[in-house]
């Protein structure tokens, strides 16, 4: 009996240990993740910068922003919801933790589980995913090019939740396709990334979709779907976003968030 019970204490501590081992090592990569990017709060949305774009996209942006707001520069944000940690597994519930960059393309991201910890990142233009049992032993500790590729077509999909990120510049721009329909392209770091974003006859934007790699061979269609919108700071964004990979065999659903908390321009941590 004292020996099962010294067992299990001991089990006990190094889970204690792990969790918080990896937390530290989290606080470590946002600090990176925040000291590699600048505020662009001085810029201004402004109306004018509309003209030329798709109608679609105009009337977006006329209905998530305000003239003359100012240009997000970092993002933090809460969520819960459920996730699949592959198609043919059962849901399981997720709280997810995030931190974005806009200046310099970048995000953090921690989603944990009762059975595991995953950590999604774009920093310094490297693109990783890890998984980690129990917070103690990684199971997955993906990077490379394809990683490069979906982590920062993550950022860019996610930009809804920061609408100023997805304004038209020197790497951004948009093409028209149909009066709901329009094609997003942006060049960064080497990479050239796109989605076919269709709107909703309000202006919002309902679902982003792309080719994205499910392995480290082949590209799969990827779908982001987004409702819900409300608004936030003065910014109106989608509070639910869906993902879906659309193979020859049917759609099949990973990940349903919901959005809890979400600041702007505060370049630090959660409390």
């Amino acid at each position: 009996m004292i020996t099962t019970v010294i067992i299990i204490g001991i089990l006990l501590l190094i889970l204690i240990i792990g969790r918080y081992n990896l937390s530290m090592q989290f606080r470590k990569e946002v600090k990176d993740l925040f000291a590699v990017s600048t505020s662009i709060s001085g810029n201004n949305f402004s109306y004018a910068q509309l003209t030329g774009l798709p109608e679609p996209v105009q009337r977006y942006f006329k209905l998530v922003l305000k003239d003359g707001q100012p240009y997000i520069s970092y993002i933090r944000l809460l969520h819960n919801g459920q996730f699949k940690t592959g198609l043919d597994k059962d849901w399981v519930s997720i709280k997810g933790e995030q931190y974005f960059t806009t200046e310099k393309p970048g995000f953090i991201w921690k989603g944990t589980t009762r059975m595991f910890t995953a950590r999604d990142s774009y920093i310094a233009g490297k693109g990783r995913l890890v998984v980690s049992l129990f917070s103690l032993y990684n199971i997955v500790d993906g990077r490379g090019e394809t990683f490069d590729q979906g982590e920062l077509l993550r950022w860019l999909a996610e930009g809804v939740w920061f609408p100023t990120n997805l304004l038209p510049g020197e790497k951004l721009h948009w093409t028209a396709i149909n009066e709901n329909t329009a094609r997003l392209t942006f060049n960064y770091n080497g990479l050239s990334l796109f989605y076919i974003v269709t709107f909703n006859d309000t202006g919002e934007i309902t679902q982003l979709e792309t080719k994205r790699y499910m392995d480290k061979e082949k590209l799969e269609t990827w779908i982001g779907k987004v409702n819900d919108y409300k608004e936030i700071n003065g910014v109106l964004i989608p509070t639910a976003i869906e993902a879906v990979w659309r193979l020859e065999k049917g759609d099949f659903s990973y990940a349903k968030f919901r959005v809890t908390s979400i600041t702007y321009d505060h370049p630090g941590m959660f409390s």
